[in-house]
């Protein structure tokens, strides 16, 4: 069971969730969604997910890897936050977690009840839409508040016009 959402009560704020995993559309998914949020008066959250790994391959390596994924996602998360703070002058919400990318949305979904909507972008490779639209096409992944998929085809005005 899904707790409610408390964006709407007094005190409390939409927020949009973006999954950063290092495709070019996940940055789609970033502008539209900062612009959203900052047109709306909500609150952008980034999310990074270190897939599992078998990081436990030999004693001692294990650290050194943890480490290197983590350090990873830092990297990935200041950039994204710095081209936020520049290109639409509001502050993200920064989330690093390990697991499942699925298993992390739904997980924080529901610890930050602010969010309220899930935004995703296509990407245009021949090999499909792209890895998280993939992984959470299946009824298992469903999520308990509204998904955004943003067409590839929409231009920095097309998006523009859309929040």
């Amino acid at each position: 069971m899904v707790s409610k959402r408390l964006s709407r009560l007094e005190g409390h704020r939409r927020k949009f969730l973006v999954v950063i995993d290092g495709t070019p559309e996940c940055q789609r998914a970033v502008y539209y969604a900062g612009r959203r949020a900052k047109n709306s008066g909500g609150g952008l959250v980034l999310l990074y997910v270190i897939p599992d790994g078998d990081f436990s391959q030999w004693i001692g390596v294990e650290a050194i890897m943890r480490a290197e994924a983590q350090e990873e996602a830092e990297s990935a998360m200041a950039k994204t936050a710095q081209t936020v703070r520049e290109t639409i002058g509001l502050e993200p919400e920064i989330v690093i977690r390990e697991g499942s990318v699925t298993e992390q949305i739904h997980v924080l979904i529901e610890e930050d009840r602010d969010i309220a909507i899930l935004v995703l972008a296509t990407g245009s490779a021949k090999d499909g839409p792209g890895p998280l639209i993939q992984s959470i096409a299946g009824r298992s992944a469903a999520f308990p508040i509204p998904v955004t998929v943003l067409p590839d085809t929409l231009s920095d005005e097309d998006l523009d016009a859309l929040t």
